[in-house]
């Protein structure tokens, strides 16, 4: 221990902010601390104390507690934003826990009772009455752990992260018993492995710093649920500034965590995790047909029934309500005594119990019918995601989707293997187009000629358009393409003297570069203009309906013919028919292929031909592969012919 002439030396320099409403307390008190401190800055209330601190130099702060217009412990407060490292003893009467507890939360560092007790006031400023400060220290915290254990959750660790104390609520959360918990180290019984970063951070402010330390920490349970505590920990110091242990005060926070983050800190603390996604069939309806305040209230009335039906043998304790009608349930493979099969009938049956089930919300009922992607292994959440969009393509409601996300990445990389590809054929103008003959089927002749993309590759390879041309859609490169065949198409007019059928989709005319660029060639080649076809793909979405009925009149006003490709893939075909007025029809090839075979197709190809002739328009059949289908065709009316029978798509 020092002598008092020694502490005399070292608080003659520092700077004192004391902080003290009741004048004739403060006027005594002023009488002792005037003996150690030179330089003594004077608060009469809190407010006054927090404004003279803001002025500046302040090593230390002795404040009383009540006081008018600001208390001392809420001026603390205010004083720690500002500088978090400030000295302070709190002097005051008061002796209940309460008080005590908060200093703990601020952070403040001793604790000195009314009147002044010399030899304390000593041994607190230098921290050298060891005794004294344990057995102060021992009192409150006796009164606070009997205070935390109705209230907070509480814990003691000592400086080997081993836990010395624990409450009740600490078990309850954590679902170990005391046993359990007491003399086991705290990190292995409760921080998950990648929190590393925050238990280096919480060490350094404790142990180095010998700071408090207040976030949120992320812990699992023993059956390996994850669930945050808001927490505040401090150390307790001897009087040579040694740590004897630390304290921490806790709350639960992991309802108000996101559902997206505890799912996946659950799948991360899992070994071999399930996920099971869940989706309301056809939720953007429901999204765009209720206001937001009824949606809230169909998910959470959702919620509750998904956990209710939940079949008793798949063992999932909890939802998870992510965003816009999609829910999830986790767990580890391990904890599940159902085998694959066993696993999908009992989710089909839950599916099953779910779809004949009803929601009431208020006088309104509700059938709701689900999709489920379940997927179990690595990358599950990614994987279960994947299969959800499966679902919505497909039209199923349930799938198994592991591995998904790894296809999902190989076609990624390829996709962007044939981008790089077309990227580079754009640059060396290697998109080229290729000319498949249509004949009439009376004569036989040639009289068109369809202008099909092709690309060639750097090893001078001619690649088909189902390699790439979706993928480029997706991309930047589409316009592109369809600039240099639109430059190749009208060339050829040059070149033969029958017609030129072009492709074009709603995409190309609703893009004002590439539709202004079709009318400049037609004026260019406007003696031509007669020789042009222009192929609508019938099964198009089309944005702006009026803009290519508008379009479809400018072109055959300068002679070109409207044709509609695929004829038959779409459902609103003769719909369209109506708004279009084209002059011919070119009948899907899947309708051709088997119609020899196919009563049905060839019925639905006698009815198209009798349309088309009813509104005198033109009639071309595709995937004319043989004979046998030439002369069926020929003997239906149909007008015209392609198909590899009469040659196969060549340079001209």
């Amino acid at each position: 221990m020092q002598n008092l002439k020694e502490i005399v030396k070292i608080t003659k320099k520092l700077k004192l902010l004391y902080v003290e409403d009741n004048e004739n307390a403060r006027l005594s008190t002023l009488g002792i601390l005037e003996q150690f401190f030179d330089r003594i800055v004077v608060g009469v209330d809190g407010v006054d104390g927090l404004e003279k601190f803001k002025e500046g130099d302040i090593d230390l702060i002795i404040t009383d507690i009540n006081m008018p217009k600001l208390d001392g412990l809420e001026m603390l407060k205010e004083v720690k934003k500002i500088d978090p490292t400030v000295v302070s003893l709190i002097f005051s009467a008061y002796t209940e826990s309460t008080y005590f507890i908060e200093s703990i939360k601020i952070g403040i560092e001793g604790y000195l009772i009314k009147p002044i007790n010399f030899e304390q006031f000593i041994g607190v400023i230098t921290k050298a009455v060891e005794n004294i400060e344990a057995a102060k220290n021992k009192l409150f915290l006796d009164q606070y752990k009997d205070i935390a254990d109705q209230s907070s959750i509480l814990s003691i660790i000592d400086t080997n992260d081993v836990l010395t104390y624990v409450n009740s609520a600490y078990c309850e959360i954590s679902e170990y018993a005391k046993e359990e918990l007491i003399g086991s180290d705290y990190h292995k019984m409760m921080l998950l492995e990648q929190d590393r970063k925050i238990r280096d951070e919480i060490n350094k402010t404790l142990k180095i710093d010998k700071k408090v330390w207040k976030g949120i920490i992320k812990n699992i349970t023993k059956t390996g649920k994850a669930y945050y505590l808001d927490s505040t920990i401090k150390p307790i110091l001897d009087e040579r500034d040694n740590i004897l242990e630390y304290i921490a005060l806790r709350h639960d926070v992991t309802a108000i965590m996101s559902p997206m983050k505890r799912l996946e800190d659950l799948i991360d603390s899992a070994l071999n995790p399930i996920v099971v996604l869940i989706r309301i069939e056809n939720f953007d309806d429901i999204e765009n047909f209720y206001p937001e305040k009824v949606l809230h209230e169909i998910e959470e009335v959702f919620s509750n029934k998904l956990l209710k039906l939940m079949p008793e043998e798949l063992s999932f304790k909890s939802i998870f309500r992510l965003n816009h009608g999609e829910y999830a349930f986790a767990k580890d493979k391990k904890n599940c005594h159902l085998d694959d099969k066993e696993l999908e009938k009992s989710l089909k049956l839950f599916q099953a119990n779910v779809e004949e089930a009803h929601m009431s919300i208020g006088d309104l009922d509700y059938d709701v019918s689900i999709l489920i992607s379940i997927s179990y292994g690595e990358e599950v959440l990614e994987n279960a995601r994947y299969g959800l969009q499966n679902l919505i393509v497909t039209k199923h409601n349930y799938i198994l989707a592991n591995n998904f996300a790894q296809n999902e990445h190989k076609e990624a990389e390829q996709n962007l293997k044939v981008l790089k590809m077309v990227k580079t054929a754009i640059i060396n103008r290697k998109i080229i187009s290729y000319f498949q003959p249509i004949v009439e089927n009376a004569t036989q002749k040639i009289v068109k000629y369809e202008s099909l993309v092709r690309l060639v590759d750097e090893e001078d390879n001619v690649i088909s358009p189902f390699v790439f041309l979706n993928i480029a859609k997706k991309g930047k490169y589409y316009n592109q393409i369809t600039s240099m065949v639109l430059d190749n198409s009208f060339a050829a007019l040059l070149k033969t003297d029958v017609d030129i059928s072009m492709n074009i989709s709603a995409l190309d005319i609703e893009k004002s570069v590439t539709k202004e660029k079709i009318l400049s060639l037609l004026e260019e080649h406007k003696e031509h203009a007669h020789r042009v076809v222009l192929e609508l793909l019938e099964d198009e979405e089309v944005k702006d309906f009026d803009l290519i009925k508008e379009f479809i009149v400018k072109v055959k006003s300068m002679g070109v013919r409207i044709a509609i490709d695929d004829f038959g893939s779409g459902y609103s075909s003769f719909e369209r028919l109506l708004e279009y007025q084209p002059d011919i029809l070119k009948l899907d090839g899947s309708l051709i292929k088997d119609i020899l075979t196919n009563k049905f197709s060839l019925s639905i190809v006698k009815t198209m031909v009798g349309f088309a002739k009813e509104q005198n328009i033109q009639v071309i059949a595709e995937y004319v592969e043989n004979e046998a289908i030439f002369n069926l065709l020929k003997s239906l009316g149909v007008d015209y012919s392609q198909g590899y029978y009469f040659g196969k798509p060549c340079e001209l």
